[in-house]
């Protein structure tokens, strides 16, 4: 009853080592198996057909390293020998044993063989009496065994231990030096004890998370990192596009058209590369008339795709911007202002053949400045307009001479026109010299022709 009791205490106390680690470094066992006998009567190590005993057993390890721990192991039970009458013995025992053990896996593994040597002693003795006579070392403990992991906690552990006793007196015969030693096949079940640190309660020990503060109820992967699948570099929790890979300025969505908008927002998804764009990833149209501002020439003002989203304010075809008339409505051979009239155009032709010069000399004959005054009238009629003046000689006197001549002709009628208010902006003048004839020079009336000032208005600029 005594035996049944100690062995039921030690099966509720019993755990072994598997899965113990930097976390949970102790642990502790509880076993049961048999032994064999191996001396003087003779050998019955893995010999089945032969007489063996039970014992049961507690252990506890602490842990050392990811592949070292240390057991110690204390059993109680019967090792005995039985052939024939005389080649018999049998006697009960308690032991002890403190083993280093090399586990050839790391403390992840589901399967975890080691090996395992250390020291012991065996008492023989029921009462547990501790007689120098009846205590054997064991010198040394050696074995190996197999933990199987069942849970983080519980540890299915298979162990083969051999003892090699220093005394031969066991089995009741000492005179032929063959020291008794002993075999033990055991099982049991081990429990890891102790709690991982895990400040963040992601399942992942502080010693291996790499993501030590995140937010709780986050999965997270081994290395205590929030889960990411599309591996954007933005958590799933936080990815607004999880799935595919983004970017963390858009909660991890991507963005095809790089316009920093969203795939998912976009209602322009091919906008080109570079184009400013508006919350909603269309080209921007800051003036709402359907041309983005890239495309239009007039983007704060709106207007028609025909002419590129600029306003007509006379509506006569030209863009404001390109109509020198824009309140006016004209044509677009005049930039947008209207015609200059039939008989103007001839007055002017007329007005420039009556302005006359001093000989040799540009300044304008007195009654040249009645014409000139007569042309202000109507350049100022069409205020949008341009006016060339055009100087030309005879062949009389030399080239340059004749140019210089005809350039500062040119220069005293702009000089009086804008004397007259005409903005300098609006007369070019321009002298020729003898190279643009339209007579004759062989003869007075053809050289008379030739000595004029044409000229021309228009509304080109």
């Amino acid at each position: 009853m005594k035996k049944l009791l100690f062995l039921c205490t030690c099966l509720a106390f019993t755990l072994i080592t598997k899965a113990q680690t930097e976390e949970k470094k102790w642990n502790i066992g509880l076993h049961t198996g048999v032994t064999q006998y191996q001396g003087d009567l003779g050998n019955n190590f893995y010999k089945f057909d032969k007489a063996y005993y039970g014992f049961g057993g507690i252990s506890v390890s602490r842990y050392l390293g990811r592949y070292f721990d240390l057991n110690f192991l204390a059993a109680k039970g019967t090792i005995g020998y039985h052939d024939t009458a005389l080649r018999n013995f049998k006697s009960d025992f308690n032991s002890v044993a403190l083993n280093l053990r090399f586990n050839m896996t790391g403390p992840e593994s589901i399967i975890r063989p080691y090996a395992f040597a250390g020291v012991g002693a065996i008492l023989f003795d029921n009462d547990v009496n501790f007689d120098q006579d009846r205590i054997d070392y064991a010198l040394p403990t050696a074995g190996g065994g197999l933990n199987i992991k069942l849970t983080d906690v519980i540890t299915l552990n298979l162990q083969e231990t051999f003892s090699f006793s220093n005394k031969d007196r066991r089995d009741g015969i000492d005179d032929n030096g063959k020291k008794d030693n002993y075999l033990s096949h055991m099982v049991g079940l081990t429990f890891n004890l102790g709690s991982k640190k895990d400040a963040d309660n992601d399942g992942v020990a502080d010693r291996y998370d790499n993501c030590p503060d995140t937010p709780a109820g986050v999965a997270v992967d081994k290395n205590g990192c929030p889960l990411d699948r599309d591996n954007d570099g933005v958590a799933d929790y936080l990815d607004a596009c999880p799935d595919v890979a983004g970017s963390a300025l858009l909660k991890g969505c991507p963005d095809s058209d790089g316009d920093g908008v969203a795939d998912m927002n976009d209602k322009c998804p091919g906008t080109k590369m570079g184009t400013k764009v508006d919350a909603n990833g269309c080209p921007m149209d800051n003036d709402n008339d359907g041309i983005p501002n890239g495309e239009d020439r007039c983007p704060d003002a709106a207007g028609p795709a025909s002419l590129k989203g600029c306003p007509d304010t006379d509506g006569d075809g030209v863009a404001d911007i390109d109509d020198r008339c824009p309140t006016v409505k004209g044509t677009m051979e005049n930039n947008g202002c209207p015609e200059i009239a039939k008989k103007d155009v001839e007055r002017i032709t007329y007005l420039g053949s009556k302005i006359f010069f001093e000989n040799n000399s540009a300044t304008l004959k007195v009654g040249s400045l009645a014409q000139l005054d007569e042309l202000v009238t109507i350049i100022n009629k069409y205020d949008a307009s341009n006016l060339v003046i055009e100087g030309h000689a005879d062949s009389n006197g030399s080239d340059a001479f004749n140019l210089e001549l005809s350039q500062k002709r040119t220069d005293s009628v702009k000089e009086y026109l804008t004397k007259k208010g005409v903005s300098t902006s609006r007369v070019k003048a321009i002298g020729y010299g003898e190279s643009k004839p339209i007579a004759t020079n062989a003869t007075a009336i053809g050289r008379a022709k030739n000595r004029r000032v044409e000229l021309k208005m228009s509304y080109e600029k």
